[in-house]
């Protein structure tokens, strides 16, 4: 019997150790030394692991206390979400599966076919900023959701590029 436990992990880390990489109006100091010993604590495997690497920038005062509403509604993105999920549910009925996440290598070989286009855009990532497997399968799930978001049957090479993108933290940020 084949148990599969599913979780979510939430981090917040800064990539240089002053916290001040990004920032408008703090300039960062650390050295590319300091930097690369600081990156070195968090283990390459472990950050392989994660689905998605984003980067937060902050956030200034007067947009977090404007009255004008920005962006899509909670409501907007909900109905997107609940969409997402019924189309995934409904995919991966026959396998006892519920998400793209969830997916093997079998299913990803499946349900996230690529184009011409995809198929270039992630060889070009996989050889450039040398992508190991577990990253190159995050990536074709993470694109799968987003085309499911966007209400897309296939993926196309925007949703790879996206993708690729939420891998940041793979890359080296400080060169």
């Amino acid at each position: 019997m084949v148990f599969r436990v599913s979780c979510w992990l939430h981090l917040k880390w800064n990539p240089h150790p002053c916290g001040f990489y990004g920032d408008v109006k703090r300039q960062c100091r650390c050295s590319v030394k300091q930097i690369e010993k600081y990156r070195q604590r968090i283990s390459g495997p472990l950050l392989d692991r994660i689905d998605i690497h984003v980067e937060v920038p902050l956030v200034d005062f007067k947009d977090l206390t404007s009255d004008v509403a920005t962006g899509e509604s909670s409501e907007t993105i909900r109905q997107r979400v609940s969409t997402a999920r019924s189309i995934q549910v409904g995919r991966f009925k026959a396998d006892k599966l519920t998400t793209n996440s969830a997916m093997g290598a079998r299913q990803v070989r499946d349900h996230c076919k690529l184009d011409a286009e995809g198929r270039g855009y992630l060889e070009h990532a996989m050889a450039e900023m040398n992508f190991s497997a577990r990253a190159h399968d995050r990536i074709l799930k993470v694109a799968r959701t987003l085309a499911d978001l966007a209400g897309k049957p296939d993926i196309s090479g925007n949703e790879i590029l996206e993708a690729i993108q939420f891998r940041s933290l793979d890359r080296n940020l400080f060169f």
